[in-house]
Formats: C-alpha cells, sequence, structure tokens
C-alpha cells in the first residue's frame, strides 16, 4: 500500500508531509486499537543483539531526525524497530533554519535538509518523555512517583536514545555547557545518549570534530556521565555521532579520542555537503545529502572505523541504508546496529520488517 500513501505524500511540500506523517503515527500510538494493529502489520523477527550493555530485540533503530520532540515514541514502538534516537533535542527552544529547507531527489533516492536543529526544546522533551512534570507536582515532591513516572517512558521493548545538540547561538567555545546541561536532563529518561557534532547544518558545529575540541568536550561529558550514572544507578551510554566528510586523518584522530574518554560507541555517519554524481534540479541546495547517494561514502566510513576501532567499542551505521540488501552489508562489514531515516521516505515503514526477515 505504501506507494499509493508515496504518492500522495510527494504532491505535499517535504516538511509537510513529514508532519503529517508524524502526527498520524502519534495519533495512532495513543489509541489502543491501533497501536495493536500497527503492531501486528509490522510485526518482525526477533534478532537479539546486545551493545554498550543494552539488549536489542534487534539491530535496527529509526535514526535521529524524524521525531525530533519525542512525540510520537508510542506510534514509532509499533514498526518493528529494536531501537528508536528521538531529536536532536537543544537546550532552548528554536526554530531552525528558514524554510523552504528540505529538498527531495526522487530521482536519486536521496533527500538534502537544512533543518539546523529545529526543537522544541529540553523542557518540552522532557514533559513528553515524563507525563509527571507536566503537572510538577509528583516529580518536585515524590522520589518514589518520580522513579515510577520514569518507568512509563519504556515503551515495550524498545531501547531510547536521546540525540544532543547545542543552541546555534551557543559558541563553540561554551557548547561543552549545553551538552552537559543536556546530559543533566536526559539521564534519567534516555538508554543511550548520542552527542551530535557533524550536522552541517548548524555553523561551526562540525569544528567540535577537531582533537583537541573533542577532547575537551568528551572528557567534561564522561565526568558527568559518571556522576549521574552513581545518582540515578542505572548504567548510561554515551555515542558520538561523526560525519561522514572527515578526511583519513581527520577521522582516526576523532576516533582515537573517543576511544580514549571512555564513550561506549561510535555513529556513523551524519548526512554529508558532497554532491557527487547528483543530477537533480535540486543538486546546489545548501544543506546536509542523505540517501542513497550517501551509501558508498557512509560503507567507506564504516569500513575505516570498524578497523581503528578493532572491537573495542560497537559501531552503529547510518545513512544510505535503502533496502535489505545495504542492512545485511552493514552488519556484515562490523557494524553492530544500524539506523534507516531516508529509506522509510522512498520505502515506508516495512523497510524495517523486510530487512528483518532477510
Amino acid at each position: 500500500m505504501y506507494p499509493f500513501f508515496r504518492s500522495f505524500l510527494f504532491r505535499l511540500d517535504p516538511e509537510t508531509a513529514h508532519q503529517l506523517t508524524l502526527r498520524t503515527i502519534c495519533v495512532a500510538g495513543n489509541f489502543p486499537l491501533s497501536n495493536w494493529f500497527l503492531t501486528q502489520i509490522y510485526k518482525a523477527p526477533t534478532k537479539p543483539t546486545q551493545a554498550f550493555g543494552l539488549a536489542f530485540k534487534n539491530p535496527v533503530g529509526l535514526a535521529a531526525g524524524y521525531d525530533k520532540d519525542s512525540v510520537a515514541i508510542k506510534g514509532l514502538s509499533t514498526l518493528g524497530f529494536g531501537h528508536i534516537e528521538v531529536g536532536t533535542v537543544t537546550p532552548r527552544p528554536q526554530p531552525g533554519n528558514p524554510q523552504p529547507r528540505i529538498f527531495r531527489l526522487p530521482e536519486e533516492e536521496a533527500v538534502i535538509n537544512r533543518m539546523g536543529f529545529p526543537s522544541l526544546g529540553s523542557e518540552f522533551m522532557q514533559k513528553q518523555l515524563n507525563p509527571s512534570l507536566r503537572e510538577g507536582f509528583l516529580e518536585k515532591f515524590i522520589p518514589r512517583a518520580r522513579k515510577k513516572a520514569q518507568k512509563m517512558i519504556k515503551k515495550g521493548d524498545v531501547i531510547l536514545g536521546i540525540n544532543l545538540g547545542k543552541n546555534k547561538d551557543t559558541p563553540n567555545e561554551e557548547a561543552v555547557l549545553d551538552y552537559l546541561e543536556l546530559l543533566q536532563c536526559f539521564a534519567p529518561y534516555a538508554d543511550y545518549l548520542a552527542i551530535n557534532i557533524s550536522s552541517p547544518n548548524t555553523v561551526g558545529l562540525r569544528q567540535l570534530q577537531g582533537r583537541a575540541a573533542l577532547e575537551g568536550l568528551l572528557t567534561q561529558l564522561h565526568a558527568q556521565r559518571q556522576f549521574e550514572e552513581k545518582r540515578l544507578e542505572k548504567r548510561l551510554p554515551l555515542l558520538v555521532k561523526l560525519a561522514p566528510d572527515l578526511s583519513e586523518s581527520e577521522l582516526d584522530d576523532a576516533v582515537e579520542v573517543i576511544l580514549n574518554t571512555h564513550m561506549d560507541g561510535v555513529i556513523v555517519t551524519n548526512t554529508t555537503l558532497s554532491r557527487e554524481g547528483l543530477h537533480s534540479r535540486h543538486r546546489d541546495e545548501a544543506g546536509g545529502l542523505s540517501g542513497n547517494p550517501l551509501r558508498l561514502r557512509s560503507e567507506a566510513v564504516l569500513c575505516q572505523v570498524v578497523k581503528q576501532v578493532d572491537g573495542k567499542v560497537p559501531i552503529v551505521s547510518v545513512g544510505g541504508i535503502m533496502n535489505p540488501e545495504d542492512a545485511k552489508r552493514r552488519l556484515d562489514l562490523g557494524a553492530v546496529l544500524i539506523q534507516i531515516y531516508t529509506g522509510l521516505i522512498y520505502h515506508g515503514p516495512g523497510l524495517v520488517k523486510k530487512i528483518l526477515e532477510q
């Protein structure tokens, strides 16, 4: 049925289509009957996977960017994912870049976006993840109720990741303060946290991938993580998401820092600024390119990181995974988990089930 729905959605502006599908899955997830119905449709084989000390029911996850404000976790959990990564969330609300800021390239099975971390902010997302915060009383005055409320965000057996980013107007010299604030806010709710320093749509953000800046940032985040783990009596894995546009030496430096600062995993890759081989009329639009044209570059980065990491930490592969064959190749190349997003736009939510049935 998805080709029919896609023909309708592709007549809409890409951002309008995205909001429509997000709201639909949000509503469907909150009604028991529709939630059950979707769960039955998209039920897939279980393929247990261990990573970062967590037990995933399967290795296929939803990449960050789809549910930026964590409004549709219940609905998304019905689609067969083993994990869902929400965000990118920023400390303070921000609108992101001016519209239009998403462009489809159907002939390439690709998308260019320059969203720029549009976010309703940390406070809003915390209320989505913990309904008691909407009332304020339980969280503030009853510690036992607080712990109970934290359990409410667990949606079945789906692992929840939260992707963290700095506000656009926060200078890089102060970026660590944004990430520390977010780490403290979301430590109680996340199964893991992803540090996003690789989006091409926030000016200067990718400079944080440089050796000195990255070491300073991750060292402080690791120290704060240790404090939160003791406070909450839970494990809190930290992952770092890298760009596909780093040179080999820059990538080696970044991975070395990630290992030396005791991070738990690497996510490769974010979107690319490259336009090599594109023929679409939108090829010159500014922003990050995702989808099929990113596939080869993402695989090359994965191979380099797998070799350097040498089994020390798990690797999550994302970027250009458009079909079951792409997914299998990433796992064969050494990824422990994979994430999809643009593949869903072109092939629909049944892609998760198809990957797991191969």
